[in-house]
Parts: C-alpha cells; sequence; structure tokens
C-alpha cells in the first residue's frame, strides 16, 4: 500500500471529545499564526476560559487532553527547566507544547473548509501576464544574478498554482449539484448575460495571453532549459531544513521536484501531437458551459410560453407590414422588428431558394403560409397526393452553387501578385463575396499562434501585419481594416 496508512494526527477531529479537541488546537494554530509557537498549559486554559461553554472546564480536564494530543503526535512536549523551581514541579513536568507540521497542516485545512463559500476561484488572467513577464526575464539567465533567477521561479510557481487552483474551483461550480438547479431556474435568467458576458471575455483574454505564454516556453532551448534547473535547483538545497532527511535523498526529490514543475508548467501551455494543452481543455469546458447555460436558458423560456398563442402579435406585425408606404419604410421596420435590439427565431417547412448563409433577407423569394385553427375539435383535411422528383433542380442548383464558386475562385486568384495580396494595392471596387472570403482568411490565421493559415483551395499562407491602416473598396461600400499582407507559398505557383 506504500504511504496509505492511517494518519493519526486526525484523530482529534473525530474522537468523542472533538470540540475540546479542536477547539484547544484552534487556540495553538490562532497562536501560531501570531508566531507564538510554544504555549504553556496556563496560556491554553486563560484562552479557553473565554469561550462561554469552556466555563466549567478544569485545568486537570485540559491536562488529560493535552497528553491525549500528544498521543496523536498533534503536540510536541518540551520541558522547561528553567521553571522547576522544586522537586513537585520537576515531577508535575512544566511542558511548553508546540504544533507538529502536520497538525499545523489539518487546521489550516479545517479553516479553509469553514470559509470556502467566501473563497472562490474566478477567471482573471492577470497571473497569465505576469508568468509570461517572468519567464521572458528568465530566458537571459546571463544578465541575472541566481537569487533573481530563484526569485523569478518562485514567482512563476505561485501564480501557475494559484492560476490553475482558481480555474478549477471557480469552473467546477458549474458542475456541482446545486448549480445544476441553479441553472435551471428561472431567477438564473437574470443573471444569464452577466455570465455568458465574463465567460466570453475570458475566452479571447486566455486565447491571447495563453498563446503568448505559449511562445515564450517554445522560445527556450534545451541549453536555456538546463541551465535554469540546475540554478534553480542548486538555490534550493542552499536552504537549510531540518536534518532528519538525507541529504542524498533531499537532492533528489527537490531535483525531482524542481523538473515535475518545468514540465507541469510546459504541458499546461504547450500542445504535443500526442497530448493536447491543458489551457485549451479549459476552452472546451467554458464552451461548453456557455452553451448549456443558452440551451438552459431556452428551455425555460419554452416552459413559460407553452401554450401561449402568437397569434395576435403575429397579425399585429404584419399588419403594420401592409400599411408601410414604400419598401423603405418597410425595410426599416424590418429592421426594428427582426434586428439585433430585438431577434426573433422562426421556423418554417418550406425549402429556401438559396443555401448560402450569407444571402439576405430581402433575397430570399416570398413564402405563403396556410394558418389553420388550434381548437381542440378542429380536425385537418388530409388529401392524398404523390409528390414530384426534384432531382434536376437539384443538379441545376449543384451546377450554380459550382459555377459561382469558380467565378470567386478567378476573380481573388486575380489579385495574387508575386505570391501576396496585399490589402493596400486592392484599388479595384471588388464585390461582397471577395471581401467575405478575405476577412475569413485574415481571422482564420489571426486566432492562430503562428500566423498562418490554409485556403480552401489548398494554398498555405501567412498573414502578416503592416503599419497603419487601409480602405479595401467593395461594391456595398467601403471598409476600413489593418494593413495585412497575405503572403502564400512560392511551390504553390511553381
Amino acid at each position: 500500500m506504500g504511504d496509505l496508512h492511517q494518519i493519526s494526527e486526525t484523530s482529534y477531529l473525530n474522537a468523542t471529545n472533538a470540540p475540546q479537541y479542536r477547539r484547544i488546537m484552534r487556540i495553538f494554530y490562532e497562536e501560531n499564526e501570531k508566531m507564538r509557537f510554544q504555549l504553556y498549559k496556563e496560556d491554553v486554559f486563560e484562552r479557553i476560559q473565554e469561550y462561554p461553554e469552556f466555563q466549567d472546564y478544569t485545568i486537570d480536564q485540559l491536562k488529560i487532553d493535552l497528553d491525549k494530543l500528544v498521543e496523536w503526535k498533534n503536540l510536541t512536549p518540551y520541558q522547561e527547566p528553567k521553571r522547576v523551581y522544586t522537586i513537585a514541579d520537576y515531577k508535575n513536568q512544566q511542558f511548553r507544547y508546540s504544533m507538529t507540521a502536520v497538525a499545523l497542516e489539518i487546521e489550516r485545512m479545517a479553516d479553509r473548509l469553514q470559509h470556502l463559500f467566501l473563497d472562490r476561484g474566478n477567471l482573471s488572467t492577470n497571473r497569465l501576464l505576469r508568468i509570461n513577464e517572468y519567464l521572458t526575464k528568465l530566458k537571459k539567465l546571463d544578465q541575472l544574478e541566481e537569487k533573481q533567477v530563484y526569485e523569478y521561479w518562485q514567482s512563476i510557481q505561485e501564480d501557475f498554482k494559484r492560476l490553475n487552483q482558481n480555474y478549477q474551483d471557480y469552473l467546477r461550480e458549474f458542475y456541482a449539484g446545486k448549480s445544476e438547479k441553479i441553472m435551471k431556474s428561472v431567477a438564473f435568467i437574470l443573471h444569464k448575460d452577466k455570465f455568458i458576458q465574463y465567460l466570453n471575455e475570458f475566452i479571447l483574454e486566455l486565447n491571447q495571453y495563453a498563446a503568448q505564454v505559449e511562445a515564450t516556453l517554445r522560445s527556450f532551448d534545451v541549453a536555456i532549459e538546463k541551465k535554469l534547473l540546475r540554478l534553480v535547483i542548486e538555490k534550493e538545497l542552499q536552504i537549510p531544513y531540518s536534518f532528519t532527511e538525507a541529504e542524498d535523498e533531499r537532492a533528489a526529490h527537490i531535483e525531482q521536484k524542481m523538473k515535475g514543475q518545468w514540465e507541469t508548467l510546459k504541458s499546461w501551455f504547450i500542445t504535443t501531437p500526442t497530448k493536447e494543452s491543458e489551457y485549451t481543455r479549459i476552452l472546451d469546458i467554458t464552451n461548453d458551459i456557455i452553451h448549456r447555460i443558452i440551451q438552459n436558458a431556452v428551455l425555460i423560456l419554452q416552459l413559460q410560453n407553452w401554450g401561449i398563442s402568437r397569434k395576435k402579435d403575429y397579425e399585429k406585425l404584419i399588419t403594420m407590414f401592409m400599411n408601410c408606404k414604400d419598401m423603405s419604410e418597410a425595410h426599416c421596420l424590418s429592421a426594428h422588428a427582426f434586428g439585433v435590439a430585438n431577434v426573433y427565431h422562426y421556423r418554417y417547412g418550406q425549402e429556401r431558394s438559396t443555401d448560402s448563409i450569407n444571402s439576405s433577407t430581402y433575397e430570399e423569394d416570398p413564402m405563403e403560409f396556410l394558418l389553420e385553427s388550434h381548437g381542440r375539435q378542429y380536425r385537418p383535411r388530409i388529401d392524398k397526393s404523390g409528390f414530384a422528383s426534384k432531382k434536376l433542380e437539384k443538379e441545376m442548383q449543384k451546377m450554380a452553387y459550382l459555377n459561382q464558386i469558380e467565378e470567386e475562385k478567378k476573380i481573388i486568384m486575380a489579385y495574387i501578385q508575386h505570391h501576396q495580396i496585399d490589402i493596400s494595392e486592392i484599388k479595384d471596387v471588388v464585390p461582397a463575396s471577395m471581401r467575405q472570403t478575405l476577412l475569413r482568411w485574415i481571422t482564420q490565421a489571426n486566432n492562430r499562434s503562428t500566423k498562418k493559415g490554409s485556403t480552401e483551395y489548398g494554398q498555405e499562407y501567412e498573414l502578416i501585419r503592416k503599419e497603419g491602416t487601409c480602405i479595401l473598396h467593395c461594391e456595398d461600400g467601403d471598409l476600413s481594416l489593418p494593413h495585412f499582407i497575405l503572403k502564400f507559398k512560392e511551390e504553390e505557383y511553381e
């Protein structure tokens, strides 16, 4: 079983007289925090008398409880010869007591458990900035003193430990049983947007800052890593600890610990062909939480609106459209009714004239819908009829779509000069389809740390950003954007 033995130091937590033992240990813990490491039983008795439930507690009972805690290895007794004035005092064994290291950690854990609901994790990315700053400084080992190297190393490990713990604590809350109930409650709808905005901002910042840390870690070569670890291990070995551990075992333990911390830091940010990085998993978990929040909100709203007729709303909306003087007024009403201010989702069973996601509502063919009664006694008439084959129409639509794609390819390929597309050099008025394609390529490469991407035509390119901005003239208006250059591989055109 290895080290999986019973821990006698935790016996006082669930013993018969647990309130007495825990109060005594809490007094030792509080005094330890004040740098009073050793207490006489009289000091403990004076403190314990401050609590009303211990008014009948005697010093003899305290002595018995202290002996029991010594037996469980929670306290270490130290005899004080200077206070011995008589043989009776010597026989009474005047002791000072101090907490053992294990007992101190147990009380710290118990204190954190009591205040756990106040100490929640958060999704701040400030620690990522500090980690990247310290790593950048550590790359210049030759310009740093050993003391500075060790301080930067300790700061990185402390920030990384707290960062990882905060993320785990915060994200775990969404998978707890209580959180599941809250997210399915009507009251959660009021806070839904705040949660989604908070998580979306966190995703954007994590993508940006974690990519910077990843790039910095990848820039460390093997020689710098070995020298860094050697300096940190040597500095750690110079710190004097208790002599209960053999020097060889301590050196091996420190070396294993430091190398493990460095490998953990790298695996948290760097993705390898065999293992996904931890920050990528955090992004997936966060996206899953957002999806669940939205899904729960939709289900709650559907349950609230179940059985409510929207007939009057539809009639009012149709009447307003019919009373519009011209198409321009209808467009204004459409923007108000279906724009970003008020989003409505309508489902219909008819086929669209096009499958393009970029087509406007105004370009769609009008559709007719037959409104029927929703009364309980109404039974719709069922007409038996066959179905028509639309294979030829589908083939024609397919050919038209492929021709459109080919035309778009010819247009954008014409602007590739010297194996690159310089946005600032495009002076012509380009179609909207070309603008959408260029923005898609820019976004794809910009979201990657390598700033590289590949087109739907199989070409690989690199995104280069220059100083300043440029104007792209389009059929539907001018677009102002940063000065980007899309540089393609030369072998693609050889």
